[in-house]
C-alpha cells in the first residue's frame, strides 16, 4: 500500500505539472480541463497530489524544527526562520514559518478545492458514489489539517472553499470561530465517510480514526481561552474522541519503531503519517538531523528527563554527573545523542558543528549510515499517533474530573512502555496537570507539538522568556500568540486582506 500511494504521488505530480504555476498561486484562476479529469485514474493521481502537498518541509521532515522555537532546541542553520522567531524578530515581513505556514496551507487548500469541484462534476461509471464520498472525505481531512494550521497560527484568515477566479481572488478574513466551524465540519464528514478499518496500518490514506484523532487535537487547542483556562464542555468532546481512537490502537512495543522505517510498517500506534518511498520519493531526515544537526537539543531539555526511579536529576539518588545519560528515562537515549549518532557501536560522525553538544536521534535510521546528500531516507513523518492521543485523553479527563483512576492508568500504561514508574495515587489535579505536561514534553519531543502546547496553555511568555541556556537570547511578547499575516499576501490582496491588529 505504501508503494501504491507513492506511485500515485509521482503520477499526480507529473499529471499536474503543466498547471503547477497556477496551482502554486494563492489565490489562483481556473485550470484547463481538456486533457485531465477524464477517468478514475486521473482522480486517483489528483488525490495523491493532494496528499503530496503534505510533504512540504514544515509538515514533514522539518517537524523537529518547530521544537527549535521552544525551550527544547536550537536551529543552527535558522531553518524555518527559527532564530528570528526565538529572538522576537516577528513582523509581517519575517520569512520562514511565519510566512510558509500561510502560503503552503493555501497552496494545499487550493489544490483540494479544485479536486472537490472536479470530483463533484465527474460522471464516469468507473467511480461509484461511495468512492466519491470516500475521496471527498480524504481531501477534506487534509483541508481541515491546513485550516487548523492557519487557525492556530494566525486566528482570523480567509475561508476559501472553492476554486477562485480572477474576480474572486481577493478574499477578506473571517473570524477564527468560523474557521474552527469549518474544520470541524470537514472532519465530521471525514469521520462519517472514511474507512472504518480498525486502525490506520500506515497505508498513506487517512481513515476515520485519523480524522477522529485530528479532531481531538483541534478541539484540545480550541478548548483553552486567552487566559489558558479550558472549557470543560469542549474537553468532554476531546475525551470521548480519544477514547474511541484508543480502542482501535495499541502502543508500539518499541518506542523507536514509530520513527524508523523498518518499524513503521503496520505499526499499531501510527494513526496518520506523511509517507515516503525510496529511491524516487525521500526526505532528508538522516542528513538533516544526523549529519547537519539542523536541530540541537538544549541542556534544559536533556535535564527534564527523569532517572529510572521516576525522580528528576539532583533529587534521584541515581544522579551521577559523571555519567548523565545512565539510569535515565530510556527515551532520553532514544531521542538525543551526544556528539554523534551511535546505535550500539554503529556510528556516524557529523560534518557540522554541535552547538549544544547534542543532536536529535529520534528520527534517524541506523541502516542508512553514512548520512549525507546521497542518503535515501524513506522514514515516514508521523503526524498522529496513539501516544499523543493517550496524553490528550489524560489531559482532558484530569481537567474535567481531576486525577481519576482512568488518568492514572493511562499514564502508567504510556510510561510503562519504556519501563518508567508513575507516582502512586494521591496527586492533586494541579500536580497531575504538571505531570501530564511534563510527559508531553518528553514523549512527543521534536514532533512539532511543543510550541502549540505552550501557546494553548498560555505559558509561552513565561517559559520562553525564562530560557537561560539557549545559544541565543529568547524574547516572546504576548502579541506573538498570533502571528502576522505575510506582508506579500496583504499587498497582493488589493486591500481586501487586513493585517492582524498587533502588527499594523
Amino acid at each position: 500500500m505504501k508503494t501504491q500511494i507513492i506511485k500515485f504521488i509521482l503520477i499526480g505530480s507529473f499529471a499536474l505539472s503543466a498547471c503547477q504555476k497556477t496551482l502554486d498561486q494563492n489565490p489562483l484562476d481556473k485550470i484547463s480541463t481538456t486533457s485531465f479529469w477524464k477517468s478514475k485514474a486521473d482522480l486517483d493521481a489528483a488525490l495523491a497530489a493532494t496528499y503530496a502537498t503534505l510533504q512540504a518541509p514544515e509538515w514533514s521532515h522539518e517537524l523537529p524544527v518547530w521544537d527549535c522555537i521552544t525551550d527544547n532546541g536550537f536551529a543552527q542553520h535558522n531553518s524555518g526562520g527559527a532564530k528570528d522567531i526565538v529572538s522576537g524578530s516577528i513582523s509581517p515581513s519575517t520569512g520562514g514559518l511565519i510566512s510558509t505556514v500561510y502560503t503552503d496551507s493555501y497552496k494545499g487548500i487550493t489544490r483540494i478545492n479544485l479536486f472537490l469541484k472536479q470530483l463533484a462534476a465527474y460522471q464516469g461509471s468507473d467511480m461509484p458514489e461511495n468512492d466519491k464520498k470516500k475521496y471527498e472525505a480524504e481531501v477534506r481531512f487534509i483541508r481541515a489539517y491546513y485550516y487548523f494550521q492557519l487557525y492556530r497560527s494566525y486566528g482570523d484568515v480567509p475561508l476559501v472553499l472553492e476554486p477562485l477566479t480572477l474576480e474572486t481572488q481577493n478574499q477578506a478574513k473571517v473570524p477564527a470561530e468560523q474557521i474552527l466551524t469549518q474544520i470541524i465540519s470537514d472532519l465530521d464528514y471525514s469521520i462519517l465517510n472514511l474507512s472504518p478499518n480498525p486502525y490506520y496500518q500506515n497505508a498513506g490514506h487517512a481513515t476515520a480514526s485519523s480524522a477522529q484523532a485530528l479532531k481531538a487535537r483541534v478541539l484540545l487547542f480550541a478548548a483553552y481561552d486567552n487566559t489558558g483556562t479550558p472549557n470543560a464542555t469542549i474537553l468532554g468532546q476531546v475525551r470521548d474522541l480519544a477514547l474511541e481512537v484508543m480502542s482501535k490502537y495499541t502502543l508500539s512495543p518499541k518506542f523507536e519503531d514509530v520513527f524508523q522505517d523498518a518499524g513503521q510498517k503496520n505499526n499499531p500506534e501510527i494513526i496518520f503519517s506523511v509517507n515516503y518511498l525510496a529511491p524516487n520519493n525521500t526526505a532528508p531526515w538522516d542528513m538533516y538531523y544526523g549529519d547537519w544537526l539542523v536541530a540541537s537539543p538544549l541542556q534544559n531539555f536533556v535535564n527534564s528527563f527523569e532517572y529510572s526511579d521516576g525522580l528528576p536529576p539532583g533529587v534521584s539518588p541515581l544522579t551521577n554527573p559523571a555519567a548523565p545519560f545512565e539510569n535515565r528515562d530510556p527515551r532520553l537515549k532514544k531521542t538525543v545523542f551526544v556528539d554523534h549518532p551511535d546505535f550500539n557501536g554503529k556510528v556516524h560522525i557529523p560534518s557540522n558543528s554541535r552547538p549544544t553538544g547534542y543532536g536529535v536521534l529520534k528520527f534517524l535510521d541506523p541502516n542508512n549510515m553514512p548520512y549525507g546528500f546521497s542518503t535515501l531516507s524513506q522514514q515516514n513523518a508521523v503526524v498522529l499517533r496513539l501516544g499523543e492521543v493517550m496524553l490528550m485523553y489524560a489531559e482532558a479527563e484530569n481537567e474535567i474530573s481531576g486525577p481519576t483512576l482512568a488518568v492514572y492508568n493511562t499514564m502508567i500504561q504510556l510510561r510503562g512502555r519504556v519501563g518508567m514508574p508513575f507516582p502512586a495515587i494521591g496527586l492533586t489535579k494541579e500536580l497531575m496537570r504538571e505531570r501530564i505536561r511534563h510527559e508531553r514534553r518528553i514523549e512527543l519531543a521534536f514532533e512539532g507539538l511543543r510550541y502549540y502546547d505552550l501557546q494553548r496553555w498560555r505559558i509561552a511568555d513565561q517559559v520562553l522568556n525564562s530560557v537561560t541556556d539557549g545559544i541565543q537570547n529568547y524574547h516572546f511578547e504576548n502579541k506573538f500568540y498570533k502571528w502576522p499575516l505575510p506582508q506579500t499576501e496583504i499587498e497582493k490582496s488589493g486591500g481586501a486582506l487586513i493585517q492582524n491588529p498587533d502588527y499594523k
